[in-house]
């Protein structure tokens, strides 16, 4: 079996950078039973967002929301926002309202803050 990975984009690994230790590692705790999960299609406790057959992950840690999806080696981590300042700034400026799962989902510029992450990794 391959040994499962927490592979993190440049964005995300640099907003993990900014967060208190104890904070980075509850994160971290966070995919620790994930192993089973990923690899069993058991992902119902994470919210789920959908865009032209690329499905994302998030889950809510405290103020934060993560925004992952499977990789091969494990998940692969795009962005750490905080939803008080980042996340709600963004729906803010992008004029989205609504439930923030099904807003995000149906944002262009959402997808766009993904690809931005995934880029920086090129």
């Amino acid at each position: 079996m391959t040994p499962f990975q927490i592979i993190f984009t440049p964005t995300a690994a640099a907003e993990l950078g900014t967060l208190p230790k104890d904070l980075q590692l509850e994160i971290l705790g966070e995919f620790r039973g994930l192993p089973h999960d990923i690899r069993s299609d058991e992902m119902d406790k994470f919210g789920r967002l959908n865009r032209d057959g690329h499905h994302m992950f998030r889950f809510r840690l405290d103020n934060y929301r993560v925004y992952f999806e499977r990789h091969d080696l494990g998940v692969l981590i795009h962005r750490i926002l905080h939803a008080k300042k980042q996340l709600r700034d963004f729906l803010y400026r992008n004029k989205l309202f609504g439930g923030e799962d099904k807003t995000l989902e149906e944002s262009p510029e959402f997808w766009k803050l993904i690809e931005s992450a995934k880029s920086a990794a090129c």
